[in-house]
């Protein structure tokens, strides 16, 4: 993603008190991708189009990519020959803001299955859905059973690393982040988006394509709240630590124990929340009663 795709400046006023200053101000950039899929349909090759999301530009063919993976229409790398943008020709003008998902010859698609042929906004990953089911979409999902241990210490440090690279959020303050770490706390990767479900489907979907799933060794770390549609994408990515800046939902916290997820919630430099997998995290070296579980 590049700061020219993401971020627009605008002439604005700024308010002081009795004072009125015009002035530029950068604003992250919302706009409407259609993701559009290539398949073979009894036999016959066809394409159409399958979502339509309110994203920030960048890492489109990522995000195309994630969104069919974390939906469960394609299971790895290789049911994907290319993801490219592609102009759709509407009103006389050409609009670029599409992505074609080309899958190889041999995965048929069920269109029937395919009933999430909607608009999704910036803020929510399962708006338009037509059905619980297709909401509790959860077969591509094992419970996690990880032996993995990781400190206290190295969680609180997380925070402070996504500031230090999110540098879009930081001109704009319109972005939401989702970044992956080692088990040791190196940072692998970044994406931001103005939501919260595009910024994890690119991560997830550079890392398909990459082939570098599952991530079942690696930890999540979400610049706002830990909803239900995050931790059930990060579940079909088989990452076993999600960390939250924010706050987790009831249903999040669920999910998340039945995946064998380990959900950190209002992480901060010094505290945080353990909602479900807590014999992952190291406290030995901590106080209970005094630093963990605080808001």
């Amino acid at each position: 993603m590049t700061q020219k795709e993401s971020i627009s400046q605008r002439s604005i006023f700024r308010v002081f008190g009795d004072l009125l200053q015009e002035t530029d101000d950068f604003l992250a950039v919302e706009e409407p991708l259609e993701i559009r899929l290539d398949a073979v349909v009894h036999g016959k090759r066809e394409h159409r189009a399958v979502s339509i999301t309110m994203r920030t530009p960048g890492n489109d063919e990522e995000l195309a990519v994630g969104f069919l993976f974390t939906e469960s229409i394609i299971k790895s790398r290789s049911d994907v020959d290319y993801a490219r943008p592609c102009g759709l020709l509407l009103n006389g003008f050409t609009h670029t803001n599409t992505v074609r998902v080309r899958i190889t010859d041999d995965v048929e698609i069920d269109w029937k299955r395919l009933d999430r042929h909607f608009y999704t906004s910036s803020s929510c990953g399962v708006c338009g859905k037509s059905s619980l089911e297709s909401v509790y979409n959860l077969q591509t999902i094992t419970p996690s059973s990880m032996q993995i241990l990781v400190t206290t210490d190295l969680i609180c440090s997380l925070s402070g690393k996504l500031k230090e690279t999110q540098e879009i959020f930081q001109r704009t303050g319109g972005l939401h982040a989702s970044a992956l770490f080692t088990l040791s706390g190196e940072l692998l990767q970044l994406m931001e988006d103005v939501g919260r479900h595009n910024a994890l489907d690119k991560l997830i979907g550079s890392q398909l394509l990459a082939n570098q799933l599952p991530l079942n060794n690696r930890i999540l770390l979400l610049s706002g709240r830990a909803s239900f549609e995050l931790i059930q994408k990060a579940a079909a990515a088989s990452i076993p630590v999600v960390a939250a800046v924010g706050a987790p939902s009831t249903l999040a916290v669920e999910l998340a124990q039945k995946c064998g997820i380990t959900l950190i919630g209002f992480l901060k430099e010094n505290r945080f929340n353990i909602y479900s997998g807590a014999e992952r995290i190291d406290t030995s070296s901590r106080d209970r009663e005094t630093l963990l579980c605080q808001k």
